[in-house]
């Protein structure tokens, strides 16, 4: 046994053998294989480091940067009306009235103006100290340098002094010397003109209704602006409800964006609970910012939270939201002490939480987020700086409206006690049910719970499970994303369908059983939707699954719970006009009716589904409103037929297959010469 532990005698090494061989010329790795990227080269290099992805999320993105500079200059209390223009050839212009980017010449770089540091040098700007800016949405030099690296073309018109000045900027380098252009007595502000570049984004346009909700949310954020949207008529399709001009300002704030998404119409337990609120100070009395929020206790209906942090949102949530929902739920906990409730005390933040549509946006003081899309704030100290500053208005607001807060107390307490009694019963909620069945971070679950209008998508990898997760409702729709190539049950044994991980973690989520075991009646979801790429893979992965349902649990397709969804594989877009082809000859037939109108098409070919936008995922094969599914039957007469069909094409016997083959040769050829 000592001998598997004891280390061999190294070999005596030659003159020869102890000199290290020269590696080729061609594998070298000295110092002049070392890169270095100057100025913004590492933002059109990688600007998914930057932006998230080139995708037309982060084209927005870029408009999103834009609006941000001038929502700080609003926020600071320097400007209060910012105009936004979208015009034809994916042009946008955004124009404040603020203080101006300074034009002076910059200390470090005395041959330079202000202006064209912040806009070529990362990490440059007037947001690093806080003496600009108290609270802002992130560093401006940043966001400016970063837009103005990924823009064919950037033209900046200062009004700073009673001086109107210009420069002009391709792919963030500057093409003119900025330049005085005549006296501007009336005027002042920034306005940035940008044209994202096609070598980064390709095919992807701004969506003119997508920046109207942008320019709507920040006018809701910041009662104190005024934003005035325009967009080209030209750019607007038929039955776009996004108007040509707009006038956005909001003196409720968050109240208003509120009230006008619930309508009047909302089951409302109570008032709005609204307002705005200092956070504490820091020890030297220095201003930490504040906090807004507005709150609807809803008897039923879904619940939300989205938050921002200084005007910036933050849909994956942070340490902010974990504020709010600690003074939240201290303060109900608190009330029902007052009353002598101790039924309270089993209140979750959870309870409360799916009782609320609210809205939360924070000012703080040097703000830290998570990546550089900012989705996710990170720093520490706002949780308890915002609980401290909500728990002493919501206890006053409860100590003010008694009957209100009784009515909130008891109806977090019926959710709380509905709770646990779910759990301990045999109808499981579905998040307990997910951590007992063990998938660990595969099934993604809607919150409804067997109703006939719920849906889960079964998927081909992580890949396309992300973006489906985003294009899906999540109160309806679920997401079990599976890996690799799926078992032929057709031809495999039982030990190893049984073994199975994938096929296992299937039959798990959907909660039928299988074989013996099978009942539908605890079958979790109304449609059971296979969704895979729309290339021969793709195919086959549908049909391994199809013959699973087949042998394993022929009653979903004999009740009409399976379905096959329909991705399409191209998009042919011109001009701002998008279509959608399913395959080859459907894109021919589409090319055709679009060459009879004026403008270039441009055609992508989705890779596969994880390639594919989640708005695009979700708008052709994910939204009941506008996809295409296929019923998958299996007809009573014809059940000898089917049964011998999939024996031929999955079974053991490669005969068989080889047999059909034969026999429908001729008719694949004539589908290849159409």
């Amino acid at each position: 046994m000592s001998d598997l532990f004891s280390a061999p005698t190294p070999p005596r090494k030659s003159a020869s053998a102890s000199a290290r061989p020269k590696a080729p010329d061609n594998q070298a790795y000295d110092a002049s294989a070392i890169e270095v990227l100057e100025g913004l080269e590492p933002v059109r290099r990688r600007p998914g480091m930057y932006i998230g992805g080139t995708d037309e999320g982060a084209l927005h993105h870029l408009a999103a940067e834009i609006l941000d500079n001038s929502m700080d200059e609003a926020v600071a209390g320097h400007a209060n009306t910012i105009d936004v223009h979208l015009a034809p050839d994916n042009w946008l212009s955004v124009r404040d009235n603020g203080r101006g980017i300074p034009v002076d010449p910059h200390p470090r770089f005395p041959d330079r103006s202000a202006l064209e540091v912040i806009l070529t040098t990362l990490h440059a700007g007037g947001k690093f100290s806080g003496k600009a800016y108290a609270t802002s949405g992130g560093l401006h030099g940043v966001g400016s340098s970063v837009v103005n690296a990924l823009s064919a073309r950037m033209d900046v018109e200062i009004a700073r002094d009673r001086t109107l000045w210009q420069q002009s900027y391709e792919r963030g380098k500057p093409v003119s010397a900025l330049q005085e252009a005549g006296a501007a007595p009336n005027r002042r502000g920034t306005q940035i003109t940008f044209q994202p570049d096609p070598e980064i984004f390709g095919t992807h346009v701004f969506v003119p209704s997508r920046l109207y909700k942008l320019c709507r949310s920040k006018a809701f954020l910041f009662r104190g602006v005024t934003i005035r949207w325009s967009c080209d008529p030209s750019l607007l399709k038929a039955g776009d409800e996004t108007p040509a001009e707009a006038v956005l300002h909001f003196p409720g704030g968050l109240a208003d964006s509120l009230a006008d998404e619930l309508g009047p119409d909302a089951p409302l337990l109570t008032p709005f609970w609204s307002g705005e609120a200092p956070l504490p100070p820091q020890a030297d009395g220095t201003d930490n910012g504040k906090v807004e929020w507005a709150v609807a206790f809803l008897e039923s209906g879904p619940a939300s939270l989205i938050s921002y942090c200084n005007t910036i949102p933050t849909p994956q949530g942070g340490t902010h939201e974990t504020g709010f929902r600690n003074a939240l739920l201290k303060g109900l906990r608190a009330w029902g002490d007052q009353r002598s409730i101790k039924k309270a005390a089993s209140i979750t933040a959870e309870d409360i939480l799916g009782m609320i549509a609210a809205r939360l946006s924070a000012f703080i003081r040097d703000p830290q987020f998570q990546g550089q899309t900012k989705e996710k704030l990170t720093t520490a100290e706002a949780s308890k700086l915002l609980e401290t500053a909500l728990r002493d208005r919501f206890d006053h607001w409860l100590a003010q409206n008694p009957p209100q807060a009784d009515s909130l107390l008891s109806f977090a307490i019926d959710r709380a006690e509905e709770r646990l009694r779910r759990r301990e019963s045999k109808d499981t909620p579905r998040k307990s049910a997910t951590r007992r069945l063990r998938l660990p971070g595969k099934l993604t679950d809607c919150t409804k719970e067997h109703a006939p209008d719920t849906e889960i998508f079964l998927v081909e990898g992580d890949s396309a499970g992300g973006s489906a997760k985003q294009a899906r409702n999540r109160e309806t729709q679920a997401v079990l994303p599976l890996r690799g190539k799926i078992l032929n049950v057709a031809s495999a044994t039982n030990e190893k369908l049984r073994a199975n991980q994938e096929l296992r973690d299937l039959i798990e989520a959907l909660g039928c059983g299988s074989g013996d075991r099978f009942d539908l009646t605890k079958l979790r979801y109304g449609r059971v939707i296979i969704m895979t790429d729309a290339d021969v893979d793709g195919a086959h992965i549908a049909s391994l699954l199809m013959t699973f349902f087949y042998r394993e649990l022929p009653e979903l397709i004999r009740n009409g719970h399976l379905y096959l969804a329909q991705p399409p594989l191209y998009r042919l877009t011109q001009g701002a006009h998008s279509v959608y082809a399913m395959d080859d000859a459907d894109r021919e037939r589409k090319m055709a009716i679009l060459t009879k109108k004026r403008g270039k098409i441009d055609v992508s070919r989705f890779k596969g589904l994880g390639e594919m936008p989640p708005a695009d995922l979700k708008e052709t094969t994910m939204d009941p409103r506008s996809r295409t599914l296929l019923r998958v039957v299996a007809p009573p007469e014809d059940r000898l037929a089917t049964r011998e069909r999939v024996e031929s094409l999955m079974g053991r016997k490669p005969e068989l297959r080889f047999a059909f083959i034969q026999e429908h040769a001729r008719s694949v050829d004539e589908l290849l010469d159409i």
